[in-house]
């Protein structure tokens, strides 16, 4: 059972706390690692599926076939995942969705975002300690995993200790503390003294958190354990920007890390538009460098890798996995759905007799802009002389599907799309396809033939 005491920790963080990150930081020497919040009713969408390419474990949102959360056997002993809930029974349900892949279960009561804050989660808990203390005692009661929460402070030390005393009474196995209230901000100074208040009065492990401004090297880690009185660290800002912060050894440079991370986000083949998102992170005031508005203008993973000489790597694997097939992308379809599809925007029955079908899907990353299945479909017909293809979607909740009409023929995907434009873009792709404009080999290289 994973153990508290004495550990360096990855703290959660929104986009950033995906599993490259937390691989990352675990092999550059985080003892824990916590996942970005995720929402409860958000979680209770998904399906567990195991994706035997990329030997992962996929929690699948069945309204759109997106992962809601992503984990492997590498982690597993050590991975957290947080929890953003108002909801003893919701919790219950989605703590017991992931309760044999997670190493623990993390509550948030240290959000002060207004979304967290409106839908009764993140700091708003703490104004409800009762409500509090069910969510934690409901998991502590029916989980085989370790249950803690993390809070912010509240306006004294006193206040602070007594909500405290009240959640360490129902069973939790430590409690993380970030050392500012909930009007405070990365800019306003951490109290560290409340920590150490609440740390040397309640017999579990406390999680100091709210040093990263301090925190430029591994000993300040150290530093900051030792002036908060804390058993372990939990370390948020200072890892967004340089991974390798874990480093005993000290760290390394920001372009070692931004490699790092961008192969393990082609191993787990990671969402580009989240990994530009990480990385921008670590370049912060360096995307405004030649280099840094090249990068700003990548769209795919492979263009990324460009930049740091990993395109090989990247094209490599990609093959490999596209070889295998794409089961990086999960297909869900209105039968999938939980409760039953409601009908769609444009008749639930369509009668597909004569309409040329393919399984195939649109995978956004392995384009650019001028190279768009429907951009290729229509330059080919305005160069040939017919008139452009007329797109008909239908939409079953948050799945779409499109026929796409042509020289009086009709092409469809049966590979429910999550969005209109990636729908009309899949039908562009079989379309493409029966006037030999695409080969069954360009199919497999796009990723998209399934």
């Amino acid at each position: 059972m994973l153990n508290y005491d004495n550990k360096i920790i990855l703290a959660p963080m929104v986009r950033i706390g995906t599993l490259p990150t937390r691989i990352l930081a675990l092999r550059y020497g985080a003892d824990i690692v916590y996942t970005e919040e995720l929402i409860d009713w958000k979680f209770l969408r998904s399906k567990r599926r195991i994706n035997d390419i990329l030997k992962t474990v996929d929690f699948v949102d069945q309204t759109d076939g997106t992962i809601v959360f992503r984990t492997c056997h590498e982690e597993k002993d050590k991975v957290v995942l947080q929890l953003g809930t108002c909801d003893a029974d919701r919790a219950l349900k989605v703590a017991k969705l992931v309760e044999n892949d997670v190493a623990g279960i993390d509550i948030n009561m240290g959000c002060p975002k207004e979304f967290s804050i409106k839908g009764g989660m993140g700091v708003a808990l703490l104004q409800n300690p009762e409500k509090a203390f069910k969510i934690l005692e409901t998991l502590v009661n029916n989980l085989t995993i370790p249950v803690t929460c993390k809070i912010r402070i509240l306006d004294t030390p006193e206040d602070t200790l007594s909500l405290v005393q009240k959640l360490v009474s129902s069973g939790i196995k430590a409690i993380a503390i970030h050392g500012r209230t909930k009007d405070e901000r990365p800019q306003h100074p951490v109290h560290p003294g409340t920590i150490k208040y609440i740390a040397e009065r309640i017999p579990i492990p406390v999680i100091a958190n709210g040093g990263s401004k301090e925190i430029e090297k591994f000993s300040d880690i150290l530093k900051f354990k030792e002036m908060t009185g804390c058993s372990s660290v939990m370390i948020a800002r200072a890892a967004e920007w340089n991974c390798s912060i874990f480093r005993k050894d000290g760290m390394l440079p920001m372009d070692t890390v931004i490699e790092d991370l961008l192969r393990l986000s082609v191993d787990f083949d990671n969402p580009p538009a989240n990994t530009k998102y990480c990385i921008q992170n670590i370049l912060r005031e360096l995307q405004e460098t030649p280099r840094g508005r090249q990068f700003l203008d990548s769209q795919t993973l492979e263009q990324m890798c460009t930049i740091w000489n990993l395109q090989d790597y990247c094209k490599e694997k990609q093959k490999m996995y596209q070889g295998l097939g794409i089961q990086g992308r999960w297909q869900v379809t209105p039968s999938d759905l939980e409760p039953p599809n409601k009908k769609s925007k444009l008749a639930n029955e369509v009668n597909l007799d004569g309409v040329i079908q393919m399984q195939v899907c649109f995978i956004r990353s392995n384009y650019n802009d001028l190279n768009l299945p429907k951009s290729q479909l229509h330059a080919w017909a305005g160069k040939n002389g017919f008139s452009l293809p007329i797109y008909q979607t239908r939409q079953v909740e948050k799945l779409f599907q499109t026929i796409l009409i042509f020289n009086d023929k009709k092409y469809t995907s049966t590979f429910w799309e999550k969005n209109k434009k990636f729908a009309e873009q899949s039908a562009a792709l079989v379309c493409l396809y029966h006037l030999g404009l695409k080969t069954k080999d360009d199919l497999i290289k796009l990723g998209s033939l399934l």
